[in-house]
């Protein structure tokens, strides 16, 4: 019989200069196990000093210890390394995951320097979930719930995400708060997408239409999307990127919401490919920019 290997550490996410994520030391035993008319990614964890059983559908992962050279940022002198690696990437959905869509789609013709390797969800049978079984792509539950008893608890996700050696996660339209516990595992390292300009138009209940009602109702002559990194509340998070949209004076709600998801699918493959060749920037200020691929020079 073979035996199972023993390995030691977690691996850790890619890190954005000028932060290094934590390691925490544990020990990790693989075994694939799969109900594979599901298409779930089944995980079981312990305390980080009890063996740890992670089943992936897609083949045994092996973690190793590892330290990504952050170093500071020097502008132009560096530029787009060819060097770079492909990232790893996890994706938060609720929903149709259009976003989601969009951002796999141009990880496979190469816009995006990364892959798609896991899908978060609260709802199993949302159509973003169905979209990744379709394309091979692991699902796994989050957060526990009584009709979702295959859930995970937030160590739990933590784990699964450090075994699939995830650098990034994107928040693609998922309602549910993110857990310190994952915030604190993957520091400026966790993005969302939402429907409107914040600070205006942000916080808890303030989601889909809910938000594009309150714009049109507002009298607000502009909308949008904007991408932000996640903190521990509600859309708070440090602001990266964001696109303008006319709201139109005898707009819907339906009309606004099509005209700024049309942007959202836009900066949010920009951004993401931006994470990815490690183009993000922060500065002394504790605000993130964007260094242009074309010119390492220019910031957005």
């Amino acid at each position: 019989m073979e035996a199972q290997r023993l390995l030691h550490g977690f691996c850790s996410n890619s890190a954005i200069p000028p932060i290094r994520n934590p390691k925490k030391p544990f020990f990790m035993i693989f075994n694939p196990s799969l109900d594979h008319s599901k298409r779930w990614a089944s995980f079981k964890t312990h305390h980080y000093d009890a063996p740890q059983t992670v089943s992936w559908s897609k083949r045994r992962l092996e973690c190793r210890n590892s330290v990504e050279n952050a170093g500071g940022f020097t502008g132009g002198e560096k530029g787009l390394e060819s060097g770079i690696r492909r990232k790893n990437l996890a994706v938060f959905v609720s929903g149709g995951g259009s976003n989601f869509r969009s951002i796999h789609e141009a990880c496979l013709r190469g816009s995006v320097h990364g892959d798609i390797v896991v899908l978060a969800t609260n709802k199993s049978g949302c159509g973003g979930a169905e979209y990744a079984r379709g394309k091979g792509i692991p699902v796994i539950l989050f957060p526990k719930a009584k009709d979702e008893p295959e859930a995970l608890s937030p160590n739990d996700l933590v784990a699964a995400l450090r075994g699939f050696e995830v650098d990034f996660i994107l928040l693609a339209g998922y309602l549910k708060l993110i857990p310190v516990e994952l915030i604190r595992a993957y520091p400026k390292s966790i993005l969302n997408i939402h429907p409107s300009l914040l600070p205006a138009f942000g916080g808890k209940g303030y989601y889909g239409m809910k938000v594009h009602k309150a714009v049109i109702a507002s009298g607000a002559r502009y909308s949008g999307p904007t991408v932000h990194f996640v903190d521990e509340h509600y859309d708070t998070g440090r602001i990266l990127a964001q696109r303008v949209v006319p709201v139109l004076a005898d707009d819907t709600a339906d009309e606004l919401a099509a005209r700024v998801l049309h942007q959202e699918h836009r900066v949010y493959v920009e951004v993401t490919s931006a994470l990815c060749d490690e183009r993000i920037v922060w500065r002394e200020d504790g605000v993130p920019i964007i260094q242009s691929k074309e010119n390492p020079n220019d910031y957005s």
